[in-house]
């Protein structure tokens, strides 16, 4: 490796990927199987039949399996990462972003690499908070599964296989679907949804308020920053001379022009000098054939025929 490149990203940890990767390949099988879900639904209807009401109110069950289902996997997903560690590397990647951009518009090809660099070495440190976010599924997804495996038993046996909306009086459960979903999940995710995400910003702020970083008034600073840090004192000088370099440039081509222009002239019609005569106001014999009738003195400019 040269002195002056910087070093090779580090490899992503491959092994909790695989086994995230293992996990939901046998959740797809899990999910594929129908025997499979009716026992995971059979098995979760003494836990959840006695305390909800899905012979009176499927709506009611479904807002109230869904709150808490997603209340438990919006905590267990926020004590699996760090949120100053998360709002940090999203906050990089988007300083990034904008050096990637400036360094386009701009032109800049060392700045569009020294983006390159830092990219491509925080990808191993994106890649585990995202796996971060991930990890509470190992956890929840079967008893996720069991609990969609039991509502989907409670709407084939249900009193009523539709529900109203504003813009349809008859929403069927089972025929009725939205995008590939069908209408009782897309009711379950409107339901839920909403209270993950007010119960998640509100962890998060809490967890804002007690980090050891916000409490000591810290600031969090580049990792990486030495990976493009050798080159930051001559930036400047860099830049100006490339600013110097296009001005040259530019000087070059505007005075070129003429000079091929008269070039260009002097080709078309070239000044055939005239031996003996002068000028009749200076005398100058400095004179040549101006045109096929006229003769001109190159130091008065006077012309004549």
């Amino acid at each position: 490796m040269a002195s002056g490149s910087p070093a090779p990203p580090p490899p992503p940890a491959g092994g909790g990927m695989l086994m995230m990767l293992l996990f939901m390949i046998l959740m797809m099988f899990v999910i594929m199987d129908p025997d499979i879900r009716s026992a995971l639904g059979g098995y979760a209807d003494p836990v959840l039949a006695p305390w909800l009401p899905e012979e009176s109110s499927f709506i009611l069950t479904v807002l109230l399996i869904g709150s808490i289902s997603m209340f438990i996997n919006t905590a267990l997903r926020n004590l699996f990462m760090d949120p100053i560690k998360q709002a940090h590397i999203a906050h990089r990647q988007s300083q990034v972003r904008k050096m990637q951009n400036e360094a386009r518009f701009g032109r800049d090809p060392i700045l569009q690499e020294k983006a390159m660099t830092l990219q491509q070495h925080m990808m191993p440190e994106q890649l585990e908070v995202q796996m971060g976010a991930m990890k509470p599924m190992m956890f929840t997804m079967v008893f996720i599964i069991a609990i969609f495996a039991w509502i989907g038993s409670i709407v084939e046996d249900y009193r009523v296989d539709y529900i109203s909306l504003p813009w349809t009086p008859q929403w069927d459960l089972l025929d009725g679907s939205f995008l590939f979903f069908p209408a009782w999940i897309c009711a379950y995710i409107c339901m839920s949804a909403p209270l993950g995400r007010v119960v998640d910003r509100h962890i998060k702020l809490v967890r804002y308020r007690s980090h050891p970083v916000v409490l000591a008034g810290e600031s969090l600073k580049e990792p990486l920053i030495d990976l493009v840090a050798g080159g930051a004192s001559k930036q400047g000088n860099d830049a100006m001379r490339r600013r110097q370099k296009a001005r040259q440039q530019r000087r070059k081509s505007r005075s070129h022009g003429p000079r091929k222009t008269e070039s260009v002239e002097e080709e078309v019609t070239p000044n055939l000098s005239l031996d003996g005569a002068q000028c009749p106001e200076c005398d100058s014999e400095m004179v040549v054939r101006d045109g096929p009738s006229k003769i001109k003195c190159r130091v008065c400019l006077h012309q004549w025929r």
